[in-house]
C-alpha cells in the first residue's frame, strides 16, 4: 500500500510508474479525486462536530444565566445536528471506501534497477553461475530417478492426496532435511534468529501481509474461511508484528524460519508431471528483514549474497534473473530470482526470489518505528533460503550417474551420516536362501 500524503505531493512520478508497469494511468486522478471528496466531507463532519460541542456548551451557558429563551433556540439547533451528521458521516464512509479501493490498484513506486518490460519474457539474466555437464548417456528426470532408487512414492501419494503430493523416503528425504539443516545454518551464520512458526493465520493478518494475486495462487483457507494455511513462513513472520510500534533499537530485525507451505495452485501442465516439480506442499527456509528504509537497499544485496552462498555450495549451475517492470508484484519495489538448471528440461527451473517491498507490505500491515519522535514505516523484504523441491530435482538431474546412483553435494555429507551417493537398496538373502547357495555347492 502506498503512501498517500506521497502521491498528493508527487502524483507525476506514480503515474510514470504506472506507465512503466503497463498500467492505466488514470487511477491516480480517480485517487485524487475521491481522496479530495473524502477529505471535503471529513472536514464537513469535523465542523458540524465541533459546532455540536460548541451549541452544548452554549446551551449550559443559558440555561446558567436563566435565558430560557436562548436555550430553547439552542436545543432546537442541537437537535437537528445527529441527523445532519449521521448522512456526511455516511457519505464520508463511502468515499473512505473509495479512496482504500483506488489505493490498492496503485504499485508500490520501482527501484530505478528494475528493468523495463511488459511481461515474464521481458526478465533479465543478471549472472550465471557454473555450467551444465555433459552426459553420455541418456538423462533421466527427478522423478524417474527417484522412483528407479526406491525413494519416492508418487502412485501412493496420487491415490491418497490428489496431485500435487508425494512421498519421499529413505535417503531422499533424509537429503531434503540435509538441505533445509545446511540453508538453515547459513542463515544462523549470517547473523538471523532462527524462529518457528504458526502454520495457520488468522484472514486479517493473511489478506493484509499478501497481496490479493497471492491470495488467489497459494492460500487455502480454513475453519470456515476463518483462518489460513500459509503459503510461506513469510507471512508469519512478517505478520507477528501486526499493527505494532517497534522499537528502532531493535531494528533491523532479522528472522529466518523453517515451515511447510502450502499452496492452492500449482500452475499448468508440462513436461514430467510425476514428481516434485509442481507440489500444494513443500518445505522452506525463508528470511525476512525489518530495517530503517535507508539501510534496505543494502540488505537486499544481504540478502542476494545469502542464497548465492547457498545454491553454490550445492554447486549446480544457477542464475539469478532480474524481474522487469510488467512481471513485478504491485507491492514490491524490487526482486531477482534464482534459478536453477534442470538437465532433463534442458532449461532453469524457478527456485526462489529475493524481494524489497519498502513500506508498502508494512504500511498495509500498521507497522511503524518511531525516530526523535516521529513516526515512520519501516522497509520489509523477505528471500527464499532454501525451498527444497527445486534444488532436489536439480541435484538429482544434475549429479545423476549411468549406472543410476546420484552424488550428493560434498557440503550435505555431513547431514546425511557421511553417506556421499544416493543408490538402490541392495537385497540382503534370505537365511533359507543362503543354505541353499552351499547345499548347491557341495553337491557340485
Amino acid at each position: 500500500m502506498i503512501d498517500i500524503k506521497d502521491l498528493r505531493e508527487r502524483p507525476d512520478v506514480y503515474k510514470k510508474n504506472l506507465e512503466k508497469k503497463g498500467k492505466n494511468l488514470g487511477v491516480v486522478e480517480s485517487l485524487l479525486t475521491v481522496d479530495e471528496k473524502w477529505r471535503n466531507l471529513k472536514k464537513q463532519a469535523d465542523d458540524l462536530r465541533a459546532e455540536r460541542n460548541s451549541v452544548s456548551e452554549a446551551i449550559n451557558q443559558a440555561k446558567k444565566h436563566k435565558d430560557e429563551q436562548k436555550a430553547k433556540q439552542l436545543i432546537l439547533r442541537a437537535q437537528e445536528i445527529p441527523e445532519r451528521l449521521k448522512k456526511l458521516e455516511e457519505l464520508e464512509a463511502e468515499a473512505s471506501a473509495e479512496v482504500s479501493f483506488f489505493l490498492k490498484e496503485i504499485p508500490n513506486i520501482m527501484s530505478k534497477n528494475v528493468p523495463p518490460g511488459k511481461s515474464d519474457k521481458d526478465n533479465v539474466v543478471e549472472k550465471v553461475y557454473g555450467k551444465p555437464k555433459k552426459m553420455n548417456f541418456p538423462i533421466k528426470s527427478h522423478g524417474e530417478i527417484a522412483e528407479e532408487l526406491g525413494l519416492a512414492d508418487f502412485d501412493s501419494s496420487r491415490r491418497v492426496a490428489g496431485t500435487g503430493f508425494y512421498y519421499l523416503e529413505g535417503d531422499l528425504a533424509l537429503l531434503n532435511q540435509a538441505l533445509l539443516i545446511y540453508a538453515r545454518d547459513i542463515m544462523i551464520k549470517r547473523g538471523f534468529r532462527y524462529v518457528e512458526t504458526p502454520l495457520m493465520l488468522k484472514n486479517e493478518v493473511v489478506n493484509r501481509v499478501t497481496d490479493l494475486n497471492d491470495q488467489k495462487n497459494m492460500i487455502y483457507r480454513v475453519g470456515n474461511d476463518e483462518m489460513s494455511l500459509i503459503g510461506t513462513s513469510e507471512h508469519s513472520l512478517i505478520g507477528r508484528f501486526i499493527d505494532q510500534e517497534i522499537d528502532v533499537k531493535k531494528l533491523p530485525i532479522k528472522h529466518t524460519s523453517y515451515s511447510m507451505c502450502f499452496r492452492k495452485e500449482i500452475g499448468g501442465s508440462g513436461i514430467d508431471e510425476k514428481g516434485i516439480f509442481r507440489t500444494h506442499q513443500f518445505n522452506k527456509i525463508e528470511m525476512i528483514i525489518i530495517c530503517m528504509p535507508k539501510d534496505s537497499e543494502k540488505h537486499f544485496e544481504e540478502m542476494k549474497k545469502a542464497s548465492i552462498e547457498i545454491l553454490k555450495g550445492l554447486k549446480i549451475p544457477f542464475r539469478i534473473i532480474k524481474i522487469c517492470s510488467g512481471d513485478l508484484g504491485d507491492m514490491k519495489y524490487e526482486q531477482v530470482d534464482f534459478e536453477v538448471y534442470s538437465p532433463r528440461r534442458k532449461t532453469y527451473i524457478e527456485s526462489g526470489s529475493c524481494s524489497n517491498l519498502t513500506t508498502a507490505q508494512a504500511r498495509k500491515l500498521g507497522i511503524s518505528t518511531r525516530i526523535n519522535g516521529e513516526r515512520i514505516v519501516p522497509h520489509t523484504l523477505n528471500n527464499t533460503a532454501m525451498a527444497t523441491p527445486r534444488p532436489l530435482i536439480a541435484i538429482l538431474e544434475n549429479n545423476q550417474q549411468k549406472d543410476g546412483s546420484v552424488k550428493i553435494p560434498a557440503v550435505l555429507w555431513k547431514y546425511m551420516n557421511g553417506k556421499k551417493v544416493l543408490e538402490a537398496k541392495k537385497s540382503v538373502p534370505s537365511k533359507e536362501a543362503k543354505v541353499t547357495k552351499k547345499k548347491t555347492a557341495k553337491k557340485k
